[in-house]
């Protein structure tokens, strides 16, 4: 019996495949329109998500989000190796690119108030398969950075309880690749709880999530109070200046700690349990990302001028500093409040993959049960135990050195993609102009902004530089004349279009383009694999989903003239 129904499942998915063609020009270019995800496409889940947030949620959860992701993990290593005592220029770089991809993001999910994010937004505007590659990028830096951000979290607690080892609570395996070799079992453990934390109630998380980010910004001000007053200007330029490995060092340093800022678009996410989500979205993501870069950069700023940057420690850098100075006190308190700070930022990112998840699973990309809604909790219940173990499993083994450019480089290209839909969107969809004229624009824009990156990457002549920068401006100021903009002063959009989503274009291709070969490998060999799922899985699963829901449809308008038929005939005879 189970050898029949083996053979009758191989047969049906060999037809299925036979037929792959057909179904990827019916759905690659398919898309929604925004009423249909927030209600046709949102009812898949069963329940609906509860709306319980408010906009000091929002803010919270942002800033929560990305507060101790950034400074804690990456200054340490991108100051020593990288940028040298300008880190906090990195992070001013970073933060306005940032700043304005997360305006993108607002004007998106304002209109479109569903939990998808970056996915929902590109499958409405560039069709199924780019909202399908974004998602995907989404959920792999999610979880990388989660696993890489756990991790510190075990180095943080060992400082916290006197330990000067950082892998003192980790366990060797002999045998092991290394960066595999070093178990971490506390990084599990603080995972798998806050996965049955998530699994209870998204409002109670926010409440303790609340309570945490007031205590961790407290706790930032402390650093970076006793940072000014400890620290001497002298260490910002001895030794070797400002920037020692120069302005290409502070850019590159900037792709690196962009990784910091992941935190806002877990926020948009949670659209669908706002209670006030065109009032409350605007000033939660543009709010938390402003209030964080600051933070990062006075945190960054407040380390080079403790210690001088050839002496700052690679693993848990402000505690060592503090150690270095002589105030061991200090250490140990930072060492337990960047390990509260790394707790939040973890309750907030795995807040928002598990939402991703179960938007992809209502458009049936993945398997449709990661997109149940609990009926009592109100939570994507499936969602957040599967993308819970997968972090934990990578915590377990990976260390941070290993994920981390691969986290920035996924997310830069979703930021990218979001800009791109951002314009596409407000001047196609809203301002009805010819599509064509648009991407050709978009693709003008984007070949400009490689040439200028490859120009300063290769170390070309200031000729080039000039050259594809004059050509960026004239782009931009030439389509701003030509193609007026048009939208509704009702909701809130991005101000000053094009230029805010164009130059976001520019910044995240430019970021993108100083990251080493190693990431461009490893991301294309992720994106040949989740092509490959597309292909073998997914486009068939939403072309069966699809024509059943047609079928339905159709069946369901014979069924009501069917019934009122009969009426019309007996009025007749009457």
């Amino acid at each position: 019996m189970a050898t029949a129904v083996n053979s009758a499942f191989l047969r049906h998915y060999i037809h299925s495949l036979s037929q792959t063609p057909h179904r990827l020009k019916k759905r690659m270019l398919a898309t929604w329109t925004p009423d249909q995800e927030l209600n046709q496409v949102r009812q898949r889940s069963g329940a609906d998500m509860k709306r319980k947030l408010k906009w000091f949620d929002l803010i919270a959860l942002g800033v929560g989000g990305m507060l101790g992701v950034g400074v804690f993990v990456t200054t340490g290593p991108v100051a020593l190796h990288v940028t040298g005592p300008a880190v906090f220029l990195s992070y001013i770089i970073a933060g306005i690119s940032a700043l304005l991809s997360s305006l993108c993001y607002t004007e998106f999910s304002v209109h479109v108030s569903a939990a998808g994010g970056a996915f929902s937004y590109l499958r409405l505007t560039f069709g199924e398969f780019v909202g399908y590659f974004a998602g995907a990028n989404i959920i792999m830096e999610y979880v990388l950075s989660n696993a890489a951000v756990a991790r510190s979290f075990t180095e943080y607690l060992c400082v916290a309880f006197g330990e000067k080892e950082a892998n003192a609570w980790r366990v060797e395996v002999h045998g092991l690749l290394k960066g595999y070799n070093m178990l971490d079992f506390p990084a599990v453990a603080l995972i798998l709880l806050i996965t049955l934390c998530l699994c209870h109630s998204t409002k109670e998380s926010s409440t303790l999530n609340l309570i945490m980010t007031v205590f961790h910004v407290i706790f930032f001000g402390f650093i970076i109070g006793c940072g000014m007053y400890k620290g001497s200007a002298n260490n910002l330029v001895k030794p070797g200046g400002l920037a020692p490995f120069g302005a290409k060092g502070v850019l590159d340093g900037a792709a690196i700690v962009y990784f910091s800022y992941i935190g806002y678009d877990s926020a948009s996410t949670l659209a669908e349990e706002i209670q006030n989500p065109t009032k409350s979205l605007p000033i939660g993501i543009v709010g938390s990302v402003i209030i964080t870069s600051a933070l990062y950069c006075l945190m960054a700023l407040s380390l080079s001028l403790m210690v001088p940057y050839d002496q700052i420690s690679e693993k848990a850098a402000f505690s060592i500093a503090f150690q270095r100075i002589g105030w061991k006190w200090a250490s140990n308190l930072i060492g337990g409040g960047a390990s509260l700070g790394i707790v939040a930022s973890l309750l907030v990112a795995m807040l928002g993959q598990a939402r991703y998840l179960c938007a992809i699973g209502r458009a049936r990309l993945v398997p449709f049960w990661l997109a149940k809604v609990h009926p009592s909790t109100g939570t994507p219940l499936n969602a957040t135990l599967f993308l819970g173990l997968c972090t934990a499993s990578i915590a377990l083994f990976t260390e941070l050195y290993i994920v981390i450019e691969m986290i920035s480089i996924g997310t830069l290209m979703v930021f990218y993609l979001v800009a791109n839909a951002t314009i596409y969107r407000r001047y196609v969809m809203v301002s009805k102009h010819p599509p064509s004229r648009v991407l050709l624009f978009l693709v003008f824009l984007s070949c400009s902004a490689i040439g200028f990156s490859l120009s300063w990457k290769l170390n070309q002549q200031w000729w080039g530089l000039s050259f594809f920068s004059a050509s960026t401006i004239f782009i931009i100021a030439l389509f701003h004349y030509k193609v007026p903009s048009h939208h509704s002063t009702e909701e809130w959009s991005v101000p000053l279009m094009p230029w805010p989503a164009t130059i976001s274009i520019f910044l995240n291709v430019f970021l993108m383009t100083t990251l080493k070969m190693l990431s461009f490998q490893r991301f294309g060999i992720w994106s040949c694999l989740i092509t490959l799922f597309y292909v073998m899985y997914g486009v068939h699963s939403t072309y069966k989903a699809e024509e059943m829901e047609m079928n339905n449809r159709v069946g369901e308008v014979t069924h009501v003239n069917s019934t009122l038929q009969p009426n019309k005939l007996d009025i007749q005879v009457l």
